[in-house]
């Protein structure tokens, strides 16, 4: 029977070739230093202070990298430990680290389960691994005993509805090929695919296409002998026995009820991200950011006047640009999209931003009396938060 550590010693995953460090840093979710100070530290993270991380299931490294090379960008220290079942796809992250000159990392093969081993951390990544543990709790677990106090843990599991027809299609390919090398798995697997028919879930669901992203990818996804899913009710659940709280999924939108009718009185906030996950039914992951069960915290928001606000995934000048026109600002996640209507009036707060700047400061930059200011940025927060774009930390301060 083909492992786990088998076709990750075979097909390291994600594909990275190292020499692309060169012109390019992987940017995502969770693990860049902006998004964990919005979701865990309420924004305002001393910084001065040397963060410890740990990135448990590290794979080729996307996290691992970005979180390294954001943190030495912004001269702020780092102690970061490394930990996966694969030689191959350690020796990857090896080489990229070493690619882009940072030495903040210690390496090493092994479980995630022995992560209390290497100590106690502030932050603690895990992308993509525990819906591949025979145990997933005994993972959660295992994560939860190596959390430092007052720390979080940035993590992405797999959600059911978006990842239609995966699961019959593993179930089947394990059944005929699941004691052969991955090697062979891999093309036989391919052949058949040829054969599917036009209407079966896979072929016909848009939002899956790790797949067409060579072996590894086609491997990952369809060939993966221990994957299972979580719906939202399932991961609350599965977080609260294993001493987890949520601190926030990192597209909030995308589990708002109200987006498709008024939530009904007397449903509870679980309930109403349950219901909003299967009408939408393309969430192919859950990306979120967890806390100890007993310091639950909640990310931060734009009605603290001393924090920094940071912009992701878009420039402010071109923003308040198309703000100040009175433009529709077009936004979209895992096949979700909405047109958001931002007010003119915020079009020189907007582009005051530059990661340095508190709101306070902002409102004395453009010369707006405090409370106008607050209402307006109140409406901005309520637009952009929620779609992940809009993002509040003290890093570069």
């Amino acid at each position: 029977m083909s492992t786990v550590k088998d076709q990750y010693e075979a097909y390291p995953y994600p594909h990275r070739d190292p020499a692309d460090e060169a012109k390019r840093l992987i940017m995502g979710s969770p693990s860049h230093p902006l998004e964990m100070d919005h979701f865990l530290w309420g924004g305002a993270r001393d910084w001065s202070k040397p963060l410890r991380a740990l990135v448990a299931g590290g794979g080729t490294g996307d996290g691992l990298i970005q979180l390294a090379a954001v943190m030495k960008q912004a001269g702020r220290a780092c102690q970061i430990t490394y930990i996966d079942l694969s030689t191959a796809s350690r020796q990857v992250a090896e080489a990229r680290a070493k690619a882009r000159g940072i030495d903040s990392i210690t390496f090493h093969t092994g479980s995630l389960l022995d992560a209390p081993d290497f100590g106690s951390f502030d932050y603690i990544d895990c992308c993509g691994v525990l819906h591949h543990l025979p145990e997933p709790e005994e993972g959660f677990r295992a994560l939860r005993a190596a959390l430092a106090p007052g720390g979080g843990m940035g993590m992405m599991v797999y959600a059911p509805y978006g990842r239609s027809g995966v699961y019959p299609l593993q179930q089947a390919f394990g059944d005929l090929y699941g004691d052969m090398p991955p090697k062979d798995r891999l093309k036989a697997a391919r052949k058949i695919m040829e054969r599917l028919p036009e209407g079966h879930p896979f072929k016909v669901n848009p939002n899956l296409n790790d797949h067409t992203h060579g072996d590894a990818g086609f491997y990952d996804l369809l060939l993966h002998s221990q994957d299972r899913s979580y719906d939202v009710r399932q991961l609350i659940d599965t977080l609260s026995t294993t001493g987890w709280a949520l601190s926030g999924f990192t597209c909030p939108a995308l589990y708002d009820l109200t987006r498709f009718a008024p939530v009904p009185e007397g449903m509870d906030e679980v309930t109403a991200m349950a219901t909003a996950e299967r009408l939408n039914g393309t969430i192919r992951t859950h990306t979120a950011y967890v806390t100890a069960s007993d310091e639950a915290r909640k990310p931060a928001r734009g009605s603290n006047r001393a924090l920094i606000p940071h912009l992701k995934g878009v420039q402010a000048g071109p923003l308040a640009q198309a703000v100040a026109k009175g433009q529709q600002i077009p936004v979209s996640s895992d096949g979700i999209g909405e047109k958001l209507t931002l007010p003119k009036e915020a079009a020189p707060l907007i582009a005051a931003i530059n990661g340095r700047r508190s709101l306070a400061q902002i409102a004395q930059a453009t010369g707006q009396d405090p409370i106008a200011m607050g209402a307006t940025w109140g409406k901005v927060d309520a637009k952009l938060a929620p779609w992940g774009l809009l993002l509040y930390s003290s890093l570069l301060a």
